[in-house]
């Protein structure tokens, strides 16, 4: 009986022992163990073996959403640490709040530790003293205009300060900015400004553009205009030429068949005289002005020479010469004084 509660003792002592001696750190957490109250080593994660009672655990003090807690592993992952809104004075006096989002690593869990009592707090103190700084040296405008180098002017400040406490500030951001009601006021007022500005520049080009589109619209279609009356005219002058040639041609030939035809013949000077006769007596029938010859002896010794051919007309020539001679002093009439 005795044998049997010393061997429940003893098991039971080694399963205490084991239960203090194991160790298990979770993925992406460390444990520091201090070995009478001075650091002895980092336990990775996993399962681990210490001495009990004299390997402890010491706690690590870890800022989540605002609150701090002390925990026996130090988390390795990346934090974000989220500031409210701090009150800053710009360059040019206008007061303002500011909130901005820290992004931070711990990597060095022993520095972390032992080099600075709580990290996030002194984060986000650091943070609220160099954000009034930064945005000390800006005008408003700039603040607005400037958070991207803000951003980066603020992690770089960050970064270096935090290096000796094994933490690494990987983003910071400026959340919001959060200017006085009147100047809010004042900005929409300008904004509202600018818009309507824009919009009358832009309805201005429009009505720019669709005038100059429309007067080279108007400029082409004269142009075209102008093109088609010149081809028109030119097809019409090319048609009137070809018709005179034409014309003047069949009239040439004509004439050539006539005096072909003549000559063939044998027309003698009489019937010449008649037809040059005949042609007196058109000409003089209208308005046109015509021009007789002043040898009027020689027309009439060639109607005396038709009287002769044909004896037997003999009345008749008196007649013709009379009709000559009439045609010609009426021709003669119309005919302008040239002085």
């Amino acid at each position: 009986m005795t044998e049997l509660i010393a061997v429940g003792a003893l098991a039971f002592a080694a399963i205490l022992f084991l239960r203090a001696a194991l160790r298990v750190v979770p993925q992406a957490h460390v444990m520091i163990i201090e070995r009478m109250g001075r650091y002895h080593r980092t336990l990775q994660s996993g399962l681990s073996l210490v001495v009990p009672l004299i390997d402890k655990p010491s706690p690590f003090l870890m800022r989540r959403q605002g609150q701090a807690a002390l925990q026996n592993h130090v988390d390795m992952r990346e934090m974000v640490l989220g500031l409210d809104s701090e009150q800053v004075i710009t360059r040019d006096n206008v007061g303002m709040g500011v909130g901005s989002v820290i992004y931070y690593q711990v990597v060095d869990p022993v520095k972390a530790k032992y080099e600075i009592q709580d990290v996030g707090y002194a984060i986000d103190q650091l943070t609220r003293t160099n954000l009034r700084n930064l945005m000390g040296g800006l005008t408003l405008d700039e603040s607005l205009t400037s958070r991207d180098h803000v951003n980066v002017r603020l992690r770089e400040v960050l970064d270096e300060a935090s290096e000796k406490w094994g933490v690494k500030v990987t983003r910071v951001e400026i959340r919001e900015i959060d200017p006085p009601k009147s100047i809010s006021d004042s900005m929409a007022l300008q904004m509202q400004a600018e818009r309507e500005r824009r919009a009358q520049v832009t309805t201005a080009e429009g009505q720019k553009q669709g005038a100059v589109l429309r007067a080279e619209g108007e400029k082409a279609a004269k142009i075209l205009a102008a093109e088609g009356d010149r081809d028109a005219q030119i097809a019409r002058a090319e048609g009137d030429r070809q018709s005179e040639i034409l014309r003047a041609s069949g009239t040439g030939q004509a004439t050539t068949i006539q005096f072909k035809a003549i000559n063939e013949a044998g027309v003698s000077p009489q019937i010449l005289a008649l037809k040059y006769i005949e042609a007196l007596q058109n000409m003089s029938s209208g308005n046109n002005k015509v021009f007789i010859p002043y040898e009027a002896t020689a027309l009439l010794g060639a109607l005396g020479s038709i009287s002769e051919a044909v004896g037997t007309a003999r009345p008749v020539i008196p007649k013709l010469e009379q009709s000559v001679l009439t045609a010609a002093v009426a021709a003669r009439a119309k005919v302008p004084d040239r002085g």
